[in-house]
């Protein structure tokens, strides 16, 4: 089959959805890649998979500019002779349904977050809701990451219960993601897999978050929960990683960061595409986020034995067992993040050692990335079945 997956970046595509694309051709389908044009297209290619551009701006609400883009991908889907959409990111899902709409073409969307219209609800809500109804009632299937919104999507009758599917995030490769070097001087013994850190390194703890720079990331309530620790614990490292300058209503001004740096509460790290040199340097990694999918930076430091603090919001909350992988705190609520904070930094090292130990096995457990892959196989396996039936 000739499979076309959409998201609303190309760097999405190539960081998220790589190892789903390059399992589908291995499983002898074809797959174009169609996202807008960024130097992560050269990687897309590189790795084996054809890409087609769109112009799609996230931030946009230009209903000119929105219209083209959906015209663009079916124009896509036509002349590709695609046989099935699979679709990432609000804006991806919803104008690839419009656009696969026009030819009757199945589509398989993934709820990976609802977006900053359902955090803050304006009038945009409203139309976003309608849309989404459209898209979903015609959709073969729609995966969602969570199942706070999966229930939150039926009770307002945007999806039917039959299609809603609920699935394990994003997946995380547990091979790539995993515990190197002994942690805080505990034996392999005490946590199978894992080596001594220096005590030296363990009189600095060192918190991260990544994540792109937006205020509905909790960046905002991450350094001033910063801000109250250093009080107490001037030697504690708060590190920030993530995309600067997104387009975004949420986007968190560079000067900003700079300020924060100047004041020495946080250390920016810039960008990435391999976090894993800092999830490993990390004694614990933070996510405050107001809502998401399953954050897969959370999952991947799990993976690597890190504890975790987030969030007891949609989405954070199914990466952490509360005071086992880690602690959640109060949403928007920057001194319950530091009483959290402070908590991780002051409990000894065997404890953290072991949140770590029981993160990695529910990483195993639930969120093993051949998990998704063979969701998605399945159900392409579904059409071609179908499509072999029709012309038999």
């Amino acid at each position: 089959m000739r499979i076309a997956v959409v998201a609303n970046t190309s760097w999405y595509l190539y960081n998220f959805r790589l190892t789903l694309m390059v399992a589908l051709s291995r499983a002898g389908h074809e797959v174009v890649a169609v996202g807008p044009p960024d130097v992560y297209v050269e990687k897309l290619t590189a790795g084996g998979i054809r890409h087609r551009s769109i112009h799609l701006v996230g931030g946009s609400i230009n209903p000119f500019r929105e219209l083209r883009t959906v015209w663009d991908l079916h124009r896509i889907f036509s002349d590709e002779a695609i046989d099935v959409v699979i679709t990432y990111t609000p804006k991806g899902n919803i104008y690839s349904a419009i656009a696969a709409a026009m030819t009757g073409l199945p589509t398989v969307p993934n709820v990976s977050g609802l977006g900053r219209v359902f955090i803050h609800q304006t009038l945009l809500t409203s139309l976003v809701k309608k849309l989404y109804q459209f898209s979903f009632g015609r959709a073969a299937r729609v995966f969602f990451q969570n199942m706070d919104d999966l229930e939150l999507f039926v009770r307002l009758g945007l999806v039917d219960s039959g299609r809603a599917v609920r699935i394990p995030g994003s997946g995380v490769d547990l091979a790539r993601f995993s515990p190197a070097g002994d942690l805080y001087g505990v034996s392999s013994t005490e946590v199978p897999g894992v080596t001594a850190r220096s005590a030296a390194s363990r009189d600095k703890f060192v918190f991260l978050l990544v994540a792109r720079l937006l205020w509905d990331k909790g960046i905002g309530e991450y350094v001033e929960a910063a801000r109250r620790i250093r009080r107490a614990h001037p030697e504690a490292e708060f590190r920030l990683l993530g995309f600067a300058g997104v387009q975004n209503p949420s986007a968190i001004p560079l000067c900003q960061v700079e300020e924060w740096v100047a004041e020495g509460l946080v250390s920016y790290l810039g960008s990435t595409d391999d976090v894993i040199p800092y999830l490993r340097e990390a004694d614990c990694v933070v996510l405050p986020s107001y809502r998401e999918g399953v954050p897969r930076t959370l999952l991947e430091a799990a993976a690597m034995a890190k504890p975790l603090i987030t969030t007891d919001a949609p989405g954070c909350r199914d990466a952490v067992d509360n005071g086992l992988t880690g602690f959640l705190c109060r949403l928007r609520d920057a001194e319950d993040l530091a009483d959290k904070m402070m908590t991780m930094i002051e409990m000894d090292r065997h404890s953290v050692a072991a949140m770590g130990r029981l993160g990695r096995e529910k990483m195993i457990r639930e969120f093993d990335e051949q998990i998704v892959i063979a969701r998605y196989l399945e159900v392409i396996a579904g059409f071609s079945e179908a499509g072999a039936e029709r012309n038999s």
